[in-house]
Parts: C-alpha cells; structure tokens; sequence
C-alpha cells in the first residue's frame, strides 16, 4: 500500500501529523533551528518572471504540452506553433494547471503528482486560433482540460519527471467516467447516449480538489457552464434552474454545440446536468475508471477538502465558485474502515448527508441539511426527490436559507486545531441594486478585494451542525480610503482576491492570489502588483509574501511534501490580459523573454530552498 493511504488511514488529519512527527517524516517548523517565516519577504513586482526569496529557487517541471509519460504510447513534444493534434494533447499536459497533490510511493524518493487542468485558451491551444471552429478542435480542447497523473523522482539535478511510467494518465474530457450515488440513474442524468444514467463521458473545469483519508484525488468540476451551448432563440425554453447554473444558450464560450451534439442544450439539456460534480480518481490504479459522486452535490464546484469527525465519518468540505452562492459540507453515514481498500471506503461518498452553511450574525453559525422532506425541502418547493435536490443543490441551499458568499473557493483545514479557513474572491456586486446587501459574513459593499473567512465547528468535531466564525483577513490595501481592509498583523503584506489555499503538515497556510488579468497593475490593484503567494503563520497572524507570478498569470495548484523540503506551486495562463482570451498574450513565460516570443505556458515549478531546509522558514 502506498504511503499515503497508510498515514492517512490511521485516524484523521491530527493523527496524521502526530505520526509524521514521531515517525520524523516530517519536522517542527523550529527543527533545525529555522525560524517560521523566516524567508527574505518578497515586494509587490509587475515583473514578467517567477520571483521567490533568495534562499530559495525554483525549477520548471511540467508545462502545458509536456509529454505524461503513459507506459507504450507515444510521447509526442510539445509544437510551439500549437500544431499538437487532439491525439497528441490527450498524451501530454493539459492546460491551465490548478488544484494539485503528491502522493508518495513505497520506492524512495518516488511519488505520483496529480494536478487538474481547468480550462482553455483557444488562441494559444490551436496553430490558427479560433477563427474557425472544426469537430477535431473540439477534441483537442477536451483533452487539454482533466486532470494529469504524472510519476516525479528526487534526484541530485532536483525534481525530475518519470517517462514513461506505469501510473502515468490522463483524464479529460472525452474519458468515460461512471456516475455514482443518489442521482445515478435518475431520469435527469439520462441521455440519449446513455439511458441508464449512469456514465458520462469526460471531466472537464477541473479547478480546485481534495484527498479522501483513502488516499485518492477528488477534482471539483467548476466553470462546465460555458462549453454548453445552442441556438440562441433557444434561450426562451430554459428553466430557472437552468439559468440559475448558467447552462442557456447563447451563453457559451466555445462552439463545442455545432460539433458534438451532446453540448447543444437543446437537443441534449439532460448532459449538462452530469457535470458540476467531484469526481474521484485512484492514482495508483491506472485502471480504475473515475467516479463522479453525485451525494456531494452539483454546483460550480470549487474545493473539496476531507477531514474526519470523531466517529470516522468522512466530512467533505465544498464551495460554489460564483457571486453569491453557497458553502457546503458532507458528512458520510459510515465510518472510514483502516483495512477497507480504496472501492469500500469510496462508497462512503455517496451515503451521507449534504449541508450548507448559514452564518449568523452574531459570530456562530449553522450547518442546514439538504435532505428532501426536511427544511421546506419538498414537492411544494420543486423537488420531486433527493436526487433532484442534489442535481439542482443551488436551489435547495435557498429553499433552507443558506448565506450567500462572495464567491466561495479553496477550504482548508488547520492540521491541528482543525479550525477551516475559506478565500471569498471577491464580489462586484455586492450591494448593487436588486442584489444582496452586505452582512456578517460578507460585509462590504462592492468588494473587489476579497478575504479570508474561519470557522471552529462546536466541540472541535468537524460532523457537528454548528460553529463559530470570524474574519481572518478581508483583503486589500490599507492606504486606500475606505478600503476597509484588516489583517491579522500590523505588518502582514498586503493581498487581493484570495483564491488557492492549502495547510502544510507544521501548520503553515501557503495562500495564493487570482486577480483579473485585465485588473492587475491598474487603480484600485496597482499596489498589489501580479498574482502572488503568501505564507501566513495563523498562530501568530503574520503573513509574508513568498512569491509573485509572471504577467496576467494566476498562482494556484499549491502542496508540501510531507518532509517540507519542496513547495510544488502552478503557474496557470501566464501572459492573461483580457479574460476573454483574444488579446495578444502580455508574457512568453516560461519559453520566452521578449512579448511575442513564445506561446506563454502553464507550468509546475519545484521550489526548495537552497540549504535543503524546511519551506516557509
């Protein structure tokens, strides 16, 4: 059994880093006699390059277009003219790299990294951009979004990729994937293509992910809205749950509906309710077809981060990215099993309860169920069964009156204390006319810096149904009139629109930003400078800046091996300055120098520092 599974099979997050400790996998942030966040702070820059403290560096590991190393096929290189054909990017690394995680392996210095792919700039992915839409770009587009499995082995040059490998995969868009749990089989799963209800083909908007005690990787369809589409005078015979996930159309972003029929809305308005859930992948067994686990809920789905209750149950905290939605958390009915293998214990995941949060004002909050029969939650309301309450989760969460956040994304759980920190993006329009006033949770009007939001859950067990919570940083910069930021320190360094957030095994939280590439560097961000990370000590409040990012790039996808000797951090869509994608790209990174140069990539990087010590010291 792989590494991982053991350690986390023991009894959840706490006793994992007890182990880790007396096992000396891992050390104290003191060990060694380092000093947490002890790094030379990194400025706010506008620099088209990766920059981290001098004590460490970085290396470039796996960008966009490199070949994944699966065992007998080809491994075709990467064209930078854009000239790879759909079956050759279905072989290589996706693009936009996000949410990721390493998986040690029995063999020494060997692991399995798995990173999601979230979606695709057309302009960049095909040799003549988008100026006609063809059935073949269609497939390669699918195939550079998924996930990636790829084997890394330390050596003395630094991180190296495995090729070829036997754990080495892909998974995008065209894989065939079962659907599992109460929606399964259900008459709004069922397609033409598939009546039963119960497969789909492909992942796609693969954006944050999670790591059940089991040790396999959940990747969170988030943005699948935007590949739906159809004649827009179509859009009159939509439903309100349809526009309320945004699947109507007119409203694409590709033109995927006039070559695979299975996009087009109207013929086919059932597929685009099998998409928008977590899917679960078994990276050690490249033969496991993946799992879409419909009891967690459909939504834009943004993070996944499991954790146990004291009784063993699974907990499966979840956000909705998108202005004014929801947090939500499962709970399993049964408990992990230590002996289970990864197929018993996975079907934890589709016998539970799904909740979403409600945050008083007065500082506790509330986890309300989602389960048909319950809270107004019923034929009267528009839910014929628990099913349909899955399928359309957004509904439910406002038939029981959960709060609406400022675009919820990564949750991330304190390995010790186990409190849960959340990034709320940013919102808008917070505030605007006919939209929610600010409150409690979300308290300023036309927030266009975001924050980070904490919760304790009562009794320090993460299956009970109430807690208190608390502002742990709302973003932006001080200096500016009524900005209203607030940080936990006086000298914390400043951030806007937090997205990524990930705890190291010592308690360190590895923060990442995801301002607009067509905002950054201009009022009111121009004092932020790019996309950045930081590191913050939640004990003490301070947060220091590790690193910034190319131009129009955003900072996600971050993980610390259990020695907290390496930082593996994404680098996505690098050169970004309109979020349309058809500008010309404002960087080459990391081929190029000059603008225009090279087709700006996607990448992994290793950072360590340079005495071999412990990250974030």
């Amino acid at each position: 059994m792989p590494l991982d599974r053991r350690i986390f099979l023991q009894s959840g997050a706490a006793a994992v880093v007890a182990l880790l400790h007396r096992s000396g996998a891992i050390a104290s942030p003191a060990a060694d006699g380092q000093a947490v966040l002890g790094f030379t702070g990194v400025p706010a820059s506008l620099r088209d390059a990766v920059v981290v403290p001098p004590e460490y560096e970085w290396q470039l590991l796996y960008p966009w277009g490199t070949p994944t190393g699966i065992a007998r096929q080809p491994m075709p290189a990467f064209a930078p003219d854009g000239g790879n054909s759909a079956d050759e990017q279905a072989l290589q690394a996706g693009m936009h790299h996000d949410g990721m995680h390493f998986f040690p392996l029995a063999a020494p210095g060997r692991a399995l990294l798995v990173m999601n792919h979230e979606y695709t700039d057309e302009q960049l992915l095909h040799s003549d951009g988008v100026k006609e839409w063809n059935a073949q770009k269609v497939r390669k587009s699918l195939h550079a979004m998924g996930v990636s499995v790829i084997e890394v082995q330390w050596t003395r040059e630094g991180w190296r990729q495995v090729r070829p490998s036997t754990y080495a995969r892909r998974v995008h868009g065209r894989t065939p994937i079962r659907i599992a749990g109460p929606a399964a089989g259900t008459p709004l799963m069922r397609t033409a293509a598939n009546p039963a209800g119960d497969e789909v083909l492909g992942t796609f908007a693969n954006c944050a992910m999670g790591v059940t005690p089991w040790g396999t990787y959940l990747t969170c369809e988030e943005n699948f809205h935007g590949y739906f589409g159809g004649p827009k005078e179509t859009a009159k015979d939509m439903t309100p749950a349809q526009r309320r996930y945004g699947t109507v159309p007119g409203s694409q972003w590709v033109e995927y509906w006039r070559f695979e029929e299975r996009f087009d809305l109207s013929r086919h308005p059932n597929e685009a309710h099998r998409f928008g859930w977590v899917v679960e992948i078994d990276p050690f067994d490249p033969t496991a077809k993946p799992i879409k686990r419909t009891a967690l809920g459909r939504k834009r789905q943004e993070s996944a981060t499991c954790t146990l209750a004291k009784d063993g149950r699974v907990v499966v905290y979840m956000g909705d990215d998108a202005r004014f939605e929801y947090i939500y958390k499962f709970v399993s009915h049964g408990k992990v099993s230590a002996g289970g293998s990864a197929a018993a214990n996975g079907r934890l995941l589709d016998e539970g309860t799904l909740f979403v949060a409600c945050f008083d004002a007065d500082g506790r909050g509330r986890w309300l169920e989602l389960v048909h029969g319950r809270n107004g939650i019923d034929a009267g309301s528009g839910f014929t069964d628990q099913a349909e309450v899955l399928i359309h989760a957004r509904l439910a969460g406002d038939v029981v009156g959960g709060t609406r956040m400022d675009r919820p994304e990564w949750i991330a759980v304190h390995p010790q204390t186990g409190e849960v920190y959340v990034t709320l993006t940013n919102n808008s329009q917070r505030g605007n006319a006919g939209k929610p006033a600010p409150d409690a949770a979300n308290p300023r009007a036309d927030n266009l810096f975001g924050g980070i939001l904490r919760w304790r859950e009562d009794d320090a067990d993460a299956g009970s149904t109430s807690f208190a919570w608390e502002h742990f940083a709302l973003a932006g910069d001080p200096a500016q009139e009524n900005s209203g930021a607030r940080y936990p320190s006086g000298d914390a360094d400043i951030f806007g629109s937090p997205d990524g957030l990930h705890f190291d095994s010592g308690g360190l939280l590895w923060i990442q930003t995801d301002m607009s590439g067509q905002l950054i560097g201009k009022p009111p961000y121009a004092s932020l400078g790019n996309n950045q990370m930081l590191c913050a000590d939640p004990a003490s409040g301070r947060i220091k800046r590790f690193l910034t990012a190319p131009n129009g790039s955003e900072v996600t996808g971050c993980v610390v091996t259990p020695d907290r000797r390496t930082l593996f951090v994404n680098i996505q869509h690098p050169g970004e300055s309109r979020d349309d994608g058809n500008a010309t790209p404002n960087s080459a990174w990391p081929d190029g120098t000059a603008l225009g140069s090279a087709r700006p990539r996607s990448a992994t990087l290793a950072i360590r520092r340079r005495d071999g010590g412990i990250v974030g010291t």
